[in-house]
């Protein structure tokens, strides 16, 4: 076989179908924020309400509230997201429990990193945990964020 043929069979070939699959190809998986309810919920262009898994943000009129519903929309409001399954699908309010991704940046986590949501472990949800609790601690020592200062 000559070359040019080994080397279209095995750099040209595999890289045309991943691009036509990664980028031109519409991921199922991904779905539109439209709302932000807090600093830890959102909702989908379909209605479909999620809490971010392991973390736990102010509630309104608490301290911080504010601050951290607004890192959230400007993270990921009429943006898409692609949500990660732990083993619990719902809570008692019937909202999906979820890891919340844009590109490889896991938001759950940023929120804790920028000290404007704490960590919230509750098993058998602990498939992040480390990081989450790391970010946590960095956070803490460092004085980031308003729930730290």
């Amino acid at each position: 076989m000559k070359s040019y043929t080994k080397f279209l069979i095995i750099f040209v070939l595999p890289t045309l179908f991943l691009f036509y699959f990664l980028h031109l190809h519409p991921n199922p998986t991904e779905y539109k924020v439209v709302r932000v309810i807090d600093g830890d919920t959102i909702e989908l262009e379909d209605g479909t309400k999620v809490r971010l898994l392991e973390i736990d943000a102010p509630e309104k009129g608490e301290r911080c509230y504010e601050e951290a519903k607004t890192r959230l929309e400007e993270l990921v409001l009429n943006k898409k997201v692609r949500l990660e399954k732990d083993k619990e699908d719902k809570d008692r309010y019937g909202r999906l429990l979820r890891y919340v991704f844009i590109d490889c940046s896991l938001i759950n986590l940023v929120l804790v990193k920028e000290g404007l949501a704490y960590s919230y472990i509750i098993e058998p949800n602990v498939k992040y945990m480390d990081k989450i609790l790391d970010a946590e601690k960095f956070a803490k020592e460092f004085k980031i964020g308003c729930l730290w200062k």
